[in-house]
C-alpha cells in the first residue's frame, strides 16, 4: 500500500508540474509541430508523384526525385542490415526525451521549446517514412554539404539552431547573456544565491552559540549536583559526631 501511495503521489506531482509548464504557447507549439510535419510529408508525395527534378540556385540548390536514403545523414549505416532498426529505437528514445524535456521547461523558455518542436518535428518526419517504407525520400540537394536531404533535416538543423542560439545568448540562463530579460533574470538568480549564501552564514554561529549554552548548561547542572551532594555530605558529619559523643 505504501508503495502504490508514493506512486501514485509521484505521478500527482508529475500532472501539476506538466499543467504548469503546459500552457497557450504550448499548445501554438504543438500546432506548429503538425504544420511542420505534414508540409515534409507533403512534399516528400509530391516530389515523387510528380517526379520532380529542377534547379532552385544552378550548381547549389538542386531537386530530384526519386532519391532513398537507407542510412542516416550522410547515408550513415545504410550498408548495415541492422541500421534501420537501430535508427528506428534511436528516434523513438529521442523523441521521448526532447518530449520530456518540452513538458519540463517552464513556459518562459519560449524559444528553446519552440525549437524543440521543431527538432520534434523533423524527427517524426523521418520517423514516418522509416516506418512506412524502410528508408527517408531525400530530393533537395545542397552543395554546401554536397548531399540529399529533405525538410525534415530542415527542420532538425534549424531547431538545433535555434536551440543552441537560446542557451548561449538569450534565456535567463545563457552563458552570454544579450538581451536585457537574460541578464535581469541572471542578476536575480545571483541575488537570490548570495542570501542564501548569507543566511547559511548566519545560521551557523547561531547554531554554534545554542549548543554552546546547552553545554554550559549541563556544566552548571552537573556542578549543582555535586555541590547538592556536597552538602548533604557535610550534614551527615555532625550528626555522627553527637553520636559517638554520647
Amino acid at each position: 500500500m505504501k508503495t502504490l501511495t508514493l506512486i501514485k503521489d509521484f505521478f500527482i506531482k508529475i500532472g501539476k508540474r506538466i499543467k504548469a509548464n503546459f500552457g497557450w504557447k504550448s499548445a501554438v507549439f504543438i500546432g506548429v509541430l503538425i504544420v511542420l510535419v505534414a508540409a515534409d510529408l507533403l512534399l516528400k508525395y509530391f516530389e515523387e508523384a510528380y517526379e520532380w527534378k529542377f534547379d532552385v540556385i544552378p550548381g547549389f540548390i538542386e531537386v530530384q526525385y526519386g532519391i532513398h536514403n537507407m542510412g542516416a545523414g550522410f547515408s550513415w549505416l545504410a550498408d548495415k542490415a541492422w541500421g534501420q532498426p537501430f535508427l528506428i529505437a534511436l528516434t523513438f528514445i529521442m523523441i521521448f526525451v526532447i518530449a520530456g524535456v518540452i513538458l519540463a521547461l517552464p513556459e518562459r523558455f519560449t524559444l528553446l521549446k519552440l525549437s524543440l518542436y521543431i527538432i520534434l518535428a523533423g524527427a517524426i518526419g523521418n520517423l514516418v517514412d522509416r516506418l512506412c517504407f524502410g528508408y527517408v525520400r531525400d530530393f533537395v540537394w545542397l552543395l554546401i554539404v554536397n548531399a540529399y536531404c529533405n525538410f525534415a533535416d530542415f527542420w532538425i538543423v534549424i531547431g538545433g539552431i535555434m536551440a543552441v542560439l537560446d542557451m548561449l545568448f538569450f534565456n535567463e540562463w545563457a552563458v552570454f547573456p544579450l538581451t536585457k530579460k537574460a541578464k535581469e533574470a541572471q542578476a536575480e538568480h545571483k541575488k537570490k544565491e548570495e542570501e542564501k549564501k548569507l543566511s547559511a552564514a548566519t545560521a551557523g554561529p547561531l547554531s554554534t552559540s545554542s549548543d554552546d549554552v546547552d553545554c554550559k548548561g549541563e556544566n552548571s547542572k552537573k556542578e549543582g549536583e555535586k555541590l547538592s551532594e556536597g552538602g548533604e555530605k557535610a550534614d551527615d558529619s555532625p550528626s555522627q559526631g553527637d553520636e559517638s559523643h554520647e
